[in-house]
């Protein structure tokens, strides 16, 4: 996947102009580092980081998510629809939010 990838943007950046970045990428860095992540099991992944992490109570029926105050380290903003039992997940950072009632 990941050298089929390299070669879609090694064609796509020579057509009908002179290529003037060099991808440095060699296909077997990309294989190496995904392989080292995955052995290493005495850290935790990142969805079991999130996962960690109680479901944020909102007060109304739709949540704002950005992934973090500073924008610079969140993502797009994602308006999450509470209206089902079960926590609404965002699709971008995968922190967990439900409706608080207050009945």
């Amino acid at each position: 996947m990941a050298l089929s990838l390299l070669r879609a943007l090694r064609t796509s950046s020579n057509l009908g102009r002179k290529n003037t970045r060099s991808l440095s990428l060699i296909p077997g860095q990309i294989s190496n580092h995904t392989a080292k992540w995955m052995q290493d099991t005495s850290k935790k992944s990142p969805m079991e980081l999130i996962n960690e992490v109680p479901p944020i109570k909102v007060e109304g029926r739709i949540a704002a998510c950005e992934g973090d105050i500073n924008p610079a380290l969140g993502h797009p903003i994602e308006f999450i629809c509470l209206d089902l039992k079960e926590p609404a997940v965002c699709k971008y950072c995968g922190l967990r939010y439900v409706q608080d009632h207050h009945h």
